[in-house]
């Protein structure tokens, strides 16, 4: 079983032209950007990349644009996984994990409804990845209809499947990421924070890096925090204060205010998206990030 390796694994935007079609000749600059920033690998076809207002057909052309265009060093895992059915969330994995990619990761909401118990889940859970062979498998708590986290004893009767090896964490919360540290602990199981408030003390607890919203604004602060957070405390503690305010960010107009800071780095990129009016990207708005991308600046430049 391939693992996957630990640093910064950014949720990629999808591009999309003036009309809300995929700009497919966008991907390749849009993938140098984030290639160019010292990431470990992709997270593609995620929430950020607005799958649920994506096609089937769209999704996987997406994926097979990518594995395309990518470095040979560029890790890609790739979900896509929007079906609740178990005949169609296996045919989709499929055609997906045929494209080459190293970890097909699915949507953990997408297995039960908030009313359902773990038992139910890890049932159906299960009875797909039976199906799928020896390819590594991940999971990711995404908010979107519902965000079902993964309990500890949950985590660790995945880990015993064999193939689960990567967990996107939303749960922003340092002790139940304690929790599921210590249950997957001597499997090899990898747990990357989407938080990145408490991503410094995720790392010093065993959590494998990042991959969240953020990596769409300065992911090279967060390869750095995750190179140095072991042999020099006082420049992660220094990254950390700053990623974490940074972060706010998110509360913004997500993903339009992340297209716009790449399309300012110079990028062919438009901000238009689906799943929200980029009408809304107001002029003040722009402002705020602009003036976050000269903090970023200023930040980086003090650093040296």
């Amino acid at each position: 079983m391939k693992s996957i390796p630990f640093g910064v694994f950014p949720t990629m935007v999808t591009p999309f032209d003036g009309n809300l079609q995929v700009d497919y000749p966008a991907l390749e600059p849009l993938l140098r950007w984030y290639e160019d920033r010292n990431v470990a690998g992709m997270f593609a076809i995620c929430q950020s990349s607005e799958i649920f207002y994506l096609s089937f057909d769209e999704r996987l052309r997406i994926l097979r644009e990518l594995m395309r265009l990518r470095r040979p060093s560029t890790v890609m895992l790739a979900s896509g996984h929007t079906a609740y059915d178990p005949a169609t969330q296996i045919r989709e994995a499929q055609a997906f994990i045929a494209e080459g990619i190293d970890a097909y990761v699915f949507i953990s909401n997408r297995f039960a409804a908030p009313a359902e118990d773990e038992d139910v889940f890890l049932r159906r859970v299960e009875t797909v990845a039976r199906e799928l062979g020896d390819i590594p498998l991940g999971l990711y708590e995404c908010p979107h209809p519902y965000k079902r986290l993964i309990p500890p004893e949950t985590l660790r009767r995945l880990t015993e499947l064999g193939n689960f090896c990567f967990l996107k964490d939303t749960c922003c919360n340092l002790e139940q990421i304690r929790a599921k540290l210590a249950a997957a602990e001597g499997t090899g199981f990898r747990l990357y924070n989407a938080n990145a408030a408490t991503l410094l003390e995720s790392l010093r607890m065993g959590a494998a890096g990042y991959s969240g919203i953020m990596a769409n604004f300065h992911p090279d602060i967060y390869a750095r925090l995750c190179r140095v957070y072991r042999d020099n405390p006082a420049e992660a503690e220094r990254l950390q204060n700053f990623v974490g305010f940074a972060s706010l960010a998110e509360s913004q107009l997500y993903p339009v205010n992340a297209k716009y800071n790449i399309h300012q780095d110079g990028v062919t990129l438009g901000w238009q998206c689906r799943v929200t009016d980029a009408a809304a990207f107001t002029p003040n708005r722009r402002m705020e990030i602009d003036q976050l991308r000269a903090v970023t600046k200023a930040f980086l430049g003090a650093g040296n």
